[in-house]
């Protein structure tokens, strides 16, 4: 089953809130999720308007789920700490895809 991180939207017309969830790729928007990682209010004026489970949100993406690009600008903000090791895993991913490209072409 591929997994995915990505908001879903409630709330009010004109009142929305989101909540951060990793739910499986196919389901749709607001559909069946596996788990509830957080939540935004982009309304709120104060600092309290994100809370996000950086813990859980760390474990889904060793498990190989993708994250959303709006989910993870929110993550970013919240825990900036997780996008780095994220970014890093890709960086040395690509960096060992050339090297195996590069040994391959010498044989």
């Amino acid at each position: 089953m591929a997994l995915t991180i990505r908001l879903r939207k409630m709330g009010r017309t004109n009142s929305s809130t989101f909540r951060l969830v990793v739910l499986d790729k196919r389901a749709p928007r607001d559909g069946k999720y596996i788990e509830m990682l957080g939540w935004y209010k982009p309304l709120e004026a104060n600092d309290k308007n994100l809370s996000i489970k950086s813990d859980r949100v760390e474990h889904y993406l060793n498990l190989g789920a993708e994250i959303s690009i709006k989910a993870k600008n929110l993550v970013k903000k919240a825990a900036p700490e997780i996008i780095k090791k994220l970014n890093e895993k890709k960086v040395l991913k690509n960096i060992k895809l050339k090297q195996k490209a590069k040994s391959k072409a010498k044989k």
